[in-house]
């Protein structure tokens, strides 16, 4: 099984929130005290303005300054978001990340424009050959509108020295698994999709870059390490023990990061509203947030600081 050795970036990655002050401004300080937490709390990474981070609403010059921030805040891999549907500002933001010490780079399928295929690996091609940093390709259709279809993944994967991941959000895993068997040895995929997680690690995923590991670090750790041990049993029993973060983490009427924002703040990080139009909490999800720490006994041996 591929992910039996340590992957480039870690097992268990989040995608970090992006905290904000009331007054809606980038709280640089307050990102540093998270991303030393979620370090400290089990994840071997962070994902940094990634759309669970709100890249749409951060200007270039933000997101340059909150990935240095959390560069220099933590001992660990700092993956940046650095993509769009413009190749040329990618390709700027891509050489901007790197010279503020990323460890690796995030790359979204283009969004809303919906190239074809051939388009988007001139678009991943492009970005890779202005960086020597690793590129982490990330597809996600029911957000970007459009599938990187497996011939393209290969063709990038194969041809392409610093593509070397895949964050996959395409909720296929048997297409997942059709990828894997025809990728090179060390391309590493990770899954994208909370409530995929098992399914993915299972076919070959080396790891999860997910949004409950925000508050479920530790248990996604353990939730790898048993699988990797053969502890078939107690990695479906840890993965049962996540369902209420996944479902809580995002819905039709709290899309993500709404809830994540909520129950960081509920944590005892002021992480703020999300810039709108991301700025609305539904009535109850507070409550929910409250019920989803009892039911899975998360927090208790949390410590924030």
């Amino acid at each position: 099984m591929k992910g039996k050795g340590m992957p480039k970036f870690g097992r268990v990655l989040t995608a970090m929130v992006t905290p904000f002050t009331d007054s809606g401004d980038l709280d640089l300080e307050e990102a540093s005290r998270l991303a030393r937490w979620l370090v400290k709390n089990g994840n071997d990474g962070l994902v940094i303005a990634g759309t669970t981070g709100e890249s749409p609403t951060l200007t270039h010059d933000e997101q340059v300054a909150l990935i240095e921030a959390v560069a220099e805040a933590v001992d660990a891999p700092v993956i940046a978001g650095t993509g769009s549907n413009d190749t040329k500002a990618a390709i700027e933001l891509t050489k901007r990340a790197e010279k503020v010490g990323a460890a690796g780079i995030l790359s979204v399928t283009p969004y809303y424009n919906r190239p074809p295929q051939s388009g988007l690996v001139a678009h991943f091609s492009r970005i890779a050959e202005a960086t020597e940093l690793p590129v982490m390709l990330y597809d996600i259709p029911v957000r970007s509108g459009k599938k990187i279809e497996t011939e393209t993944l290969l063709e990038l994967a194969h041809t392409v020295d610093n593509i070397v991941a895949l964050k996959d959000a395409a909720g296929n895993p048997g297409e997942t698994a059709v990828f894997l068997s025809e990728a090179p040895e060390n391309f590493e995929v990770y899954s994208g999709d909370d409530s995929l997680n098992l399914a993915l690690l299972a076919i070959g995923a080396v790891g999860v870059v997910g949004v409950a590991t925000h508050w479920t670090g530790k248990e996604h750790q353990n939730l790898v390490k048993a699988l990797f041990d053969g502890e078939i049993k107690q990695a479906q029993q840890i993965n049962a023990s996540l369902q209420p973060s996944f479902a809580y983490e995002s819905t039709i009427d709290a899309p993500n990061p709404i809830p994540a924002k909520v129950m960081m703040n509920l944590l005892g990080f002021n992480v703020g509203l999300g810039r709108p139009p991301m700025d609305a909490i539904p009535e109850g999800l507070q409550e929910l947030a409250k019920s989803v720490v009892s039911q899975t006994l998360i927090g208790k041996s949390m410590e924030i600081s």
